[in-house]
């Protein structure tokens, strides 16, 4: 529970108040000029209006450079952004052809896979090479292969299920299968906070849907206890099928999912948990099998299995893992197993190459080396910016910490001064998070060394300051305690 400073959400409203009511006031003469102009599409109902296209013109527009920058290198440690320009106050962005070298804080490239990898590029290579850069066809009809077949085998194993199907997006891997498992007469009990994949797959499904206080496993058994005690609507009947859909690290707070308590309410009142593990699988546990492997849950108790291969492996793609009963029904009735083109073969060998590096049967220890690298470069970032007066989100061990910013005048400040030093920053505001929680989300990766991360420390403190984001007192360092203590004595 994100608790905001007083101040700062009175100042927050202000601020957005201030753009409402001026943005309304240009709006008001914008259409009394617009009046009399002859519209080429008279009769016809406006396709943008309302709320949503006052916030894109009005504040969405104004800051849209800090939004979808292009690179034109591979996301690692550093990359290249490509500079764009605007000659009509921000309305429209042209990008030129000079580039700034940037340490990149923004990416999901967890285990630093999605650059050159010594032994998975040549084997992506050489299926390039064999197999061409895509199928042209579904799984069902031309568009299987070896490497696919291969590949499921491999996912499975790792998260250790039974079975496993693959598909070629990962959002598409929730929003597909969530209608596929349950429909009328069932129940869905989400996370306040699960990714929006999840929600348009659950409001797809045309089941019943209940949302639980994020993260919280006694507001989840509360809800459990009276669904299952007043059943459907109307006709109170018991309902058909229960699902408690969670994630293993959100994306937007970075935090632990309290699986091992959600497992055994799960458990007690006969509900299937879904885990969305996106974010999780490959960057967490001991061998980086995700939080199931972290926090001590035994993947048997997971009834559905789903994560994507866009983060911590470096390629495209999602999966659902399980039994091999759920598995088969899924190639029969799934439409983004039955229409959707499958995942392309290079793809594939990557994610294979990138699991066999972390399981080490590639003959080295470089994947044990990612795993420690990104879970001490996580938790020692996440320690010094906490150190600094920053409010961070998340847990220890997670690779996401946003960073709160609040007002909304924050969000560009932030963001450009941030580029204007060479750190390249995500920065996320309304609608993907509530109004008053604007935040820049900070990704870290096993390819940042201690150098680029003290080099982010010091552009963010710096910016922090300038921008006035440290809403908690620092900590004072070393040098000035025993300097202090010296006074003392």
């Amino acid at each position: 529970m994100i608790t905001i400073p007083y101040i700062t959400a009175l100042t927050t409203y202000f601020s957005y108040g201030l753009l409402f009511a001026f943005g309304q006031f240009r709006d008001f003469f914008r259409k009394i000029f617009d009046w009399c102009r002859a519209s080429n599409l008279e009769g016809y109902a406006p396709i943008c209006l309302g709320l949503e296209d006052f916030y894109i013109r009005r504040l969405y527009l104004r800051i849209q450079d800090c939004f979808g920058r292009p690179i034109s290198s591979p996301p690692d440690a550093w990359f290249d952004v490509v500079e764009r320009v605007s000659y009509d106050c921000n309305k429209t962005l042209k990008r030129t052809s000079n580039t700034t070298r940037c340490l990149n804080l923004g990416s999901y490239n967890y285990l630093g896979f999605a650059a050159a990898d010594e032994y998975c590029t040549p084997r992506v290579i050489e299926t390039l090479k064999k197999f061409s850069s895509g199928t042209c066809s579904a799984r069902v009809e031309g568009g299987s292969t070896s490497i696919h077949t291969e590949m499921e085998e491999c996912v499975a194993d790792f998260v250790g299920k039974p079975a496993a199907l693959i598909f070629g997006m990962g959002y598409v891997t929730n929003s597909a299968i969530l209608p596929v498992l349950i429909g009328k007469g069932g129940l869905i009990i989400s996370d306040s906070l699960n990714h929006n994949s999840i929600v348009n797959g659950a409001r797809g499904s045309g089941a019943s849907i209940r949302v639980f206080q994020h993260n919280t496993p006694s507001h989840l058994e509360n809800v459990l206890r009276e669904q299952i005690a007043l059943g459907q609507p109307r006709t109170h009947r018991p309902w058909k099928k229960i699902i408690v859909v969670v994630e293993g690290i959100y994306s937007m707070e970075g935090e632990l999912c309290k699986l091992p308590e959600i497992v055994a309410i799960c458990k007690k009142y006969r509900a299937y948990v879904y885990l969305d593990e996106a974010h999780s699988i490959g960057a967490v546990g001991k061998t980086g099998r995700g939080v199931c492997e972290l926090l001590g849950v035994d993947t048997s108790d997971i009834d559905v299995m789903m994560g994507t291969f866009t983060k911590s492996f470096g390629s495209c793609g999602g999966y659902i893992a399980g039994s091999k009963e759920l598995i088969q029904y899924l190639k029969y009735t799934c439409p983004a197993h039955l229409y959707a083109t499958s995942l392309s073969p290079p793809a594939a060998q990557q994610i294979i190459s990138s699991i066999k590096v972390i399981l080490g049967e590639d003959g080295s220890n470089r994947g044990a080396q990612k795993l420690a690298r990104i879970r001490e470069n996580s938790n020692f970032f996440r320690s010094e910016l906490q150190k600094m007066g920053f409010e961070v989100l998340g847990d220890n061990d997670s690779p996401v910490m946003p960073i709160m910013l609040y007002n909304p005048a924050k969000i560009p400040a932030f963001s450009r001064e941030c580029l204007k030093q060479n750190v390249a920053v995500v920065t996320v505001a309304f609608p993907a998070t509530p109004l008053l929680l604007a935040r820049a989300r900070i990704c870290i990766s096993a390819s940042h060394t201690r150098e680029d991360l003290i080099k982010a420390l010091e552009v963010i403190g710096n910016v922090g300051d300038l921008v006035g984001i440290k809403y908690f007192p620092a900590e004072p360092k070393k040098h000035e305690l025993e300097e202090g203590r010296a006074k003392q004595e």
